[in-house]
C-alpha cells in the first residue's frame, strides 16, 4: 500500500477508536461503541503492519506520528498528563524527521558521526544517537509505560505492542 493510503487508515482508525471510547459512555450506545472501537483497532493494526512491511524509517514514523496526532487532536483538554506526553512525543518524531533528511545525504552524515562522541552510551549499535534513536526510544518507553496501566483493553495492548 502507497504511504498516502497508510495515512488514511490511520486516520479512519484513529477516529474510529476514539468515537468508540466515547460510545462506551452514553447509554444505548456502548454495543456500537465497541464495534467501532475493535474496528478501529483492527485498521490501526493492519496500518502499522504494513508500514513495518517497507522497512522505510520514513514511512513508518510518518505513521506513527499521524496516529500520535490523532490522538492529540481528540484527546480531552482536561487530560493534561496526556496532551503533555503526545506533544513530546510528537516533537520528538518532527525531530527525527530532520534526522533522516540528514541521513540521505552521507556527507552531512559524517558530519554528524564526528560530532557525536564515540562512548557506547551516545551511540545505538554503533550509529550516534541523534534525534532519531531518541525519539524512537521515548515513543518505546511511552508505549510501556502505557501497557502497564491498569484496566487498558486487551484488544488496545495488542495495538501499542505493535
Amino acid at each position: 500500500m502507497d504511504t498516502t493510503g497508510l495515512v488514511s487508515k490511520v486516520y479512519s482508525a484513529a477516529f474510529a477508536i476514539d468515537f468508540g471510547r466515547k460510545g462506551f459512555a452514553i447509554r444505548g450506545k456502548a454495543e456500537e461503541g465497541r464495534i467501532s472501537y475493535e474496528t478501529g483497532i483492527s485498521v490501526a493494526l493492519s496500518a502499522f503492519r504494513d508500514a513495518q512491511s517497507t522497512i522505510d524509517p520514513q514511512v513508518i514514523i510518518l505513521i506513527e506520528y499521524t496516529f500520535l496526532s490523532q490522538e492529540l487532536q481528540f484527546c480531552d483538554e482536561t487530560d493534561k498528563d496526556s496532551l503533555s506526553s503526545l506533544k513530546k512525543a510528537i516533537q520528538s518524531f518532527d525531530d527525527a524527521f530532520l534526522v533522516l533528511k540528514i541521513v540521505d545525504d552521507k556527507s552531512l552524515y559524517q558530519s554528524v558521526e564526528n560530532s557525536h562522541p564515540h562512548d557506547k552510551k551516545y551511540r545505538v549499535s554503533g550509529f550516534p544517537k541523534d534525534s532519531f534513536h531518541i525519539a524512537c526510544g521515548g515513543h518505546k518507553t511511552r508505549l510501556q509505560n502505557i501497557l502497564r496501566s491498569p484496566g487498558i483493553d486487551p484488544i488496545e495492548k495488542n495495538l501499542l505492542k505493535q
